[in-house]
């Protein structure tokens, strides 16, 4: 379809192309119909797309503005002139900041809207007034020729400096003595100030006939109050491009080549800087060594060249890639590391992300004979299971035939180049990217060891001031269960700023205890519940509920060794049942707080759901976080509510969702794959409900009853909850116990609790608890607990 005019006259000076959806010139129109349709990558042509206008036309400008003639040439040198049909096209406006980038490497350019006739069409112009010709020369001559891609600036890419890194890229030619430092900064910023730069944005100086020329090397915005904040622009993932503004109180610094040096080494991330890792790391060397050629392999033997590192989030892939990138480097220089984003891969337009996809490989191949490493990160959003749409079936289909074509042994190009991937979804990617001459190679990164914890915590220490022994950080690696390294090293941070609130001293053992309390491990986000701390001396009596529980679940853990010398396997999981208030969820709350492992609190009725399948993904969802966090505990509240019995002869046998969930949960307990250093304790007042299968040995093997507590246990808790609350002299402990029999701990409590009311109804003067009082209570509050509950739980227990 050619194409449309764009209005009604006879000579339209632009026109729209609704097979292409850009809006291209009069001029070009010709030329348009023998291309279209037209991609952004489409070489010299010069249209506008989606707010964004492509031109090749740069020219210095050479007339008169009026509306500028008495504005300075320090602001003159900040404008870019536009044709007004293009600055409407574009939705620009008057005064707004663009960036003008390239497909050089050069750092994308901030300039002004400023409107010129419309007879220039996509011509655009730059000014080199006053002494900012070098400007002109440096930024501006590089792209004549070049592709420009004009869009509107990000107002969310952008940031105020507080301070500023400035690295001198002329050294040689205009040597600073120290002493000169300040005063060309102080001059550097008076120039600069209100204008928008990028990392590696090219400023010029002329300073006492000195012409200077700087490279902005980093930055820290206002808003950054953190170290991490200030770093979170090294990483991989590079898909936008952040701008940052300089104001009056920006703070300029100016580093030389020694200082550049001294930071990039301290910014590289070496395999002696990561933790925990040195195994997984060994392995994933030797595969890349072997694919790059820098070892050989036996003739006949097949080289692999893809490797899939997968795990879940901060547990240190993002680091492996960029130590094995170094560890290239430090092999080969002129090894070429090519990073593929996802993100920037897809496109809206037909067969452009196959074209993008295939480009990152183009490139790798023609980079032979030298070595090309491909870094891809969450390589499921390229090839994922579910694929919804044709677009993302396209690619899928594109990036396994670029696979099959990597592996291929006919390809000579190929002979040198290695990919490595990444994955937190392994569940979400295409099983055929997973098969043999594809990623063939895996390797699992999971929740490290105590060992691998306590190497993670001497990396990330080693640069900070501390007072910790080898046995503090011992002690620390060993609680922190299910922590990844990005955990330990926010738990390092938070306890550094706990530090830093007291100037005379540096980090200790107490900072990191107490960053504790509220850094939890991030895969327990979802399900972690606010730490109840109440401990076994608030419990009274349950002597033998409390040594179940400590055979089940502290025993198997301290004394690991003895177990296995004697064959002994722990108990998977421990029933408790009794009446109801008889301190069931309190000691699973004593039990969070005394163990200090990873507990996961799981109420029945959160598992179900009206979607066919979603029910039984909650509970697998629930295993597997367990797992991943382990040692843990996971405790089930009302177990009879997802347990219960299954009915016999039911015509609807096994499709009812409760007896979905009650299977679902039989096979994570006892299935194929094992539950390691996973603790099940559960809680119910029906235990006749529950289902058979459950309580069998290997799954819930140890059934622990919960009564009414008997004199002495009754004597422990009124001790314990009459603590706090002052009594008269009349009132008699003992003589309480005896009136409380039948008393379950919750009804001991209330009655506690009616007692004091009583006195504040009386007066609100009142200072003690009188016996009076007590009597009141006792005949408001009575034992709830049947006579026929209890013979049934004395029945379950003769079974």
């Amino acid at each position: 379809m050619p194409p449309k005019s764009s209005n009604k006259k006879n000579q339209a000076t632009w026109y729209h192309c609704e097979k292409c959806s850009v809006h291209i010139t009069s001029k070009s129109r010709d030329s348009h119909e023998r291309v279209c349709p037209i991609g952004d990558e489409n070489g010299d042509a010069e249209f506008i797309r989606n707010g964004v206008l492509f031109t090749t036309s740069l020219l210095q400008k050479n007339f008169e503005v009026d509306s500028l003639k008495e504005l300075p040439a320090k602001y003159a040198n900040s404008l870019i002139f536009i044709s007004e049909g293009a600055i409407k096209l574009a939705e620009f406006h008057i005064g707004q900041h663009v960036v003008i980038g390239s497909d050089t490497e050069v750092a994308p350019l901030v300039r002004i809207v400023w409107p010129v006739p419309e007879q220039f069409l996509t011509t655009v112009f730059a000014t080199a007034a006053g002494n900012s010709l070098a400007d002109y020369k440096e930024n501006w001559t590089a792209l004549r020729g070049k592709t420009l891609r004009i869009s509107a600036l990000d107002k969310s890419l952008l940031a105020a400096a507080a301070c500023i890194n400035l690295r001198q890229l002329n050294e040689s030619e205009s040597q600073l003595q120290p002493e000169q430092l300040s005063d060309v900064a102080a001059v550097l910023k008076r120039e600069i100030v209100n204008q928008i730069y990028s990392q590696g944005s090219v400023v010029h100086l002329n300073f006492f006939n000195k012409q200077l020329t700087f490279s902005l090397d980093s930055w820290q915005s206002v808003e950054e109050q953190a170290l991490e904040d200030a770093l979170s622009r090294l990483s991989i993932d590079k898909s936008k491009q952040q701008f940052v503004q300089i104001t009056n109180v920006t703070r300029v610094e100016l580093i030389n080549k020694a200082e550049v040096k001294q930071i990039q080494l301290e910014r590289r991330i070496t395999k002696a800087k990561i933790g925990g890792l040195t195994k997984q790391l060994q392995l994933v060397e030797e595969s890349m060594d072997y694919a790059l050629g820098y070892r050989s392999l036996p003739t006949g033997v097949k080289i692999s060249r893809g490797l899939l590192l997968y795990g879940a989030s901060g547990c240190g892939k993002s680091l492996v890639l960029e130590a094995m990138c170094d560890a290239a480097q430090q092999r080969d220089p002129q090894v070429q590391i090519i990073r593929i984003n996802s993100g920037e891969v897809y496109s809206k337009f037909l067969g452009e992300t196959e074209q993008k996809l295939t480009a990152y490989f183009e490139r790798a191949y023609a980079h032979y004979p030298h070595a090309t490493l491909l870094l891809l990160e969450d390589v499921q959003t390229l090839c994922p299971k579910q694929e919804n749409s044709d677009l993302v079936k396209r690619v899928s289909l594109a990036f396994l035939a670029l696979l099959d074509q990597l592996s291929n042994s006919n390809r000579s190009e190929a002979q040198r180049t290695f990919l490595l991937a990444t994955s937190s979804q392994i569940e979400a990617l295409h099983p055929s990217i997973r098969r043999a001459g594809r990623l063939d190679c895996e390797l699992e990164l999971g929740a490290p060891t105590p060992q691998a914890r306590r190497e993670i915590l001497q990396c990330l220490l080693q640069p900070v001031e501390h007072q910790l022994s080898a046995e503090e950080i011992e002690q620390i690696a060993s609680i922190t269960h299910g922590y990844v390294g990005a955990d330990l090293a926010n738990l390092v941070y938070a306890a550094t700023l706990t530090a830093l609130k007291d100037a005379t001293r540096s980090l200790e053992l107490r900072d990191l205890q107490l960053a504790l309390t509220h850094v939890k491990p991030s895969a327990m986000r979802e399900v972690l519940i606010e730490n109840p701390n109440v401990l076994w001396s608030d419990i009274g009596g349950q002597a033998a509920i409390r040594l179940s529980l400590q055979q089940a679940i502290e025993w198997p853990l301290l004394h690991a060794d003895k177990f296995k010398r004697l064959g002994i396997k722990p108990p998977r999981g421990v029933l408790m049942f009794g009446p109801p208030g008889c301190s069931k969820t309190m000691i699973a709350k004593a039990l969070a707080t005394e163990s200090k492992l990873n507990f996961l609190s799981i109420k029945g009725p959160e598992l179900f759901s009206m979607w066919v399948g979603e029910s039984e993904r909650a509970v697998r969802e629930v295993f597997r976080k367990a797992r991943q966090v382990a040692p843990a505990i996971v405790f089930f509240d009302e177990i009879d509510a997802i347990g219960g019995e299954r009915a016999e002869g039911s015509s609807s046998s096994g499709s009812s969702v409760k007896e979905r969930v009650l299977t679902q949960l039989l096979t994570e307990l006892d299935g194929v794959e094992t539950l390691q250093n996973v603790t099940i304790v559960a809680a119910t007042n029906r235990p006749d409900m529950i289902d058979k299968a459950l309580l069998r040995p290997g799954r819930i093997d140890r059934v622990c009853y919960v009564g009414l507590p008997e004199a002495e246990a009754r004597h422990e808790i009124l001790t314990i909850k009459l603590r706090k609350m002052p009594l008269a002299e009349d009132v008699a402990l003992d003589k309480l116990v005896e009136l409380t029999a039948g008393y379950s701990g919750a009804e001991i409590q209330a009655v506690c609790h009616e007692a004091a009311l009583s006195a504040l109804q009386q007066s609100f003067e009142a200072e003690h608890v009188q016996w009076q009082h007590f009597e009141a209570a006792l005949q408001m509050v009575q034992p709830r607990t049947s006579p026929e509950l209890l013979r049934l739980y004395q029945d379950y227990m003769k079974k």
